[in-house]
């Protein structure tokens, strides 16, 4: 009896200790949940500014310097990936400057529009699994929004909407009259509800205007298209937008530490950086509508709402995961089918989820108060993602500064080291599919 008791707390011990040693060594054949995601560790909580250390590591780092000090930059992460291996993956400056908190790799920062490739591949995962498809309605009758209250529509051509609209910013909204999605305390009073906005806000206030064109005939950027993006997910999965994203799409890439972002400070992740603008933060009216002066970049917009246009916090190395698991390229196994690859990078005409094509390659940008994020997948078989914690004076053409810098980084680069990050440590991050 003692000897069974023996063997059996022997058993468990061992189990236990395989479990929580080697977290995720069969991650390929089992589906993860929310209730043991967390056994599964981050690429963050691995890679340090050290372990990316090789010949030119000091000729980046010179670069990135410079480009902090001439913009003002108070942090910066930026991961690299060549032929699908990441290779190089370094955070600059402060995530708290004034903590004097370094940046690392697995510092998390607000993504901004880099939200919308999140939301695209989510979209295309429920159209590969003939859940939606691209010309679904949106509003009216046969639409996803077919409650009754939002049945009484002003434009009638609201009803010829489709998912693909909402994809390639077609749906017929322009900025005339400026951005709703970042007016949200006018779109409340327009719509005759009290702060702080909602999604059925915003529902309202599209079926009570006319649309600026008829939809399809032109584009125009819409943040608010792509937050009904993710109130449709929520309605065909039954799930909130965030969970269906972390389970169902992030988690089997092998990603655990991307979130949608919180709105306050104090409520920030524990690895998330501080966010920053030039000349200090302006302060702004709450979103809440309580009359109530906050910062921009906390509280000045409902993050959380913005969710799926522009919500989501994440690390450069798993955003870099991100990437390499819908670039078309052969060596990780893609995510998405090759066909709806190619319907996201211009078969339709126009790029879902990307922004466009940038010299042969793939863009991806993103920018509000505190927050500049740009990612990019080359033609030769370079990808890299910058992210930062200020927001800089030339707003959103800042992109293309940091695309410069990237470019002047790879051309004084001789040679990528052969270590690749992403599998580096005792090959955790399984669920990538590498080749056996």
């Amino acid at each position: 009896m003692y000897n069974m008791q023996f063997h059996s707390k022997y058993i468990l011990l061992t189990s236990l200790l395989i479990v929580f040693a080697y977290p995720s060594f069969n991650l390929r054949k089992q589906k993860i949940n929310s209730k043991n995601s967390n056994l599964y560790s981050s690429l963050n909580q691995k890679i340090t500014n050290n372990t990316s250390d090789f010949e030119f590591s000091e000729s980046i780092d010179n670069q990135v310097e410079m480009f902090i000090q001439k913009y003002e930059l108070n942090g910066v992460s930026i991961s690299i990936v060549n032929n699908e291996r990441l290779v190089y993956s370094k955070g600059y400056g402060f995530s708290n400057k004034e903590d004097q908190i370094q940046t690392t790799p697995g510092s998390l920062f607000r993504l901004a529009s880099v939200s919308k490739l999140i939301t695209a591949v989510a979209i295309m995962k429920l159209v590969e699994e003939k859940r939606i498809k691209l010309d679904s309605k949106v509003f009216g009758k046969s639409g996803f929004f077919n409650d009754e209250k939002y049945l009484e529509i002003k434009d009638p051509r609201l009803c010829d909407i489709t998912v693909l609209n909402l994809l390639n910013h077609s749906g017929g909204w322009t900025q005339r009259y400026g951005d709703p999605a970042f007016d949200p305390l006018l779109i409340s009073n327009l719509v005759g509800e009290k702060s702080p906005a909602t999604i059925e806000t915003y529902i309202k206030f599209a079926i009570s205007r006319r649309l600026h064109f008829t939809p399809g005939t032109m584009n125009s950027y819409s943040n608010m298209g792509y937050m009904f993006l993710g109130e449709i997910i929520e309605r065909v999965t039954g799930k909130s937008y965030e969970d269906f994203v972390r389970k169902n799409i992030l988690f089997p890439m092998g990603i655990y530490d991307m979130h949608l972002a919180k709105n306050l400070y104090e409520e920030k992740y524990s690895n998330e950086v501080k966010y920053y603008v030039h000349n200090r933060d302006t302060l702004v009216y709450s979103y809440k509508g309580d009359s109530t002066l906050v910062p921009k970049t906390y509280g000045g917009n409902d993050v959380r709402l913005l969710g799926s246009a522009g919500g989501w916090v994440a690390s450069s190395p798993e955003l870099a995961i991100f990437m390499a698991s819908i670039d078309g390229q052969d060596y990780l196994k893609d995510y998405l089918s090759k066909e709806s690859i190619e319907l996201m990078t211009g078969k339709l005409g126009r790029f879902l989820g990307w922004k466009q094509e940038y010299e042969n390659g793939w863009l991806r940008t993103g920018s509000f108060a505190g927050t500049a994020a740009v990612m990019y997948r080359g033609a030769d078989g370079l990808e890299w993602v910058f992210l930062s914690n200020t927001s800089c004076w030339k707003g959103p053409v800042f992109s293309y500064d940091i695309i410069r810098l990237m470019k002047k980084i790879s051309s004084k680069v001789q040679y990528w080291p052969e270590k690749d990050l992403f599998t580096y440590f005792n090959n955790d991050i399984l669920s990538l599919n590498l080749p056996l």
